[in-house]
């Protein structure tokens, strides 16, 4: 004499395998598109930490030169002769 339960629990165990399956599917699925999206996202993490470098290295930059002491401006020596002087006077 069969058991009427036992026939009831393994095709709810069938089902319930079928359906594991197709989860385990999905998921693999969805990791596979997670990565894909993760390694399309690297060139955005590259870019971005290339422009914060150069942010940094331009504020850096800008810090030296404004600690720069201001250039000393001579005086330019008057010359001794002037345009007049080496063409001669035009009457």
């Amino acid at each position: 004499m069969e058991n009427p339960h036992e026939e009831k629990q393994a095709v709810y165990l069938e089902r319930i395998i079928k359906n594991a399956d197709k989860c385990i599917e999905a998921i693999r699925e969805l990791n596979a598109s997670i990565e894909a999206i993760f390694v399309t996202g690297q060139d955005v993490v590259i870019a971005s930490e290339l422009w914060d470098n150069y942010r940094r290295n331009v504020e850096f930059n800008l810090k030296q030169q404004l600690s720069l002491a201001r250039p000393v401006l001579l005086e330019q020596p008057e010359s001794t002769s002037t345009t007049q002087d080496i063409m001669g006077t035009v009457d």
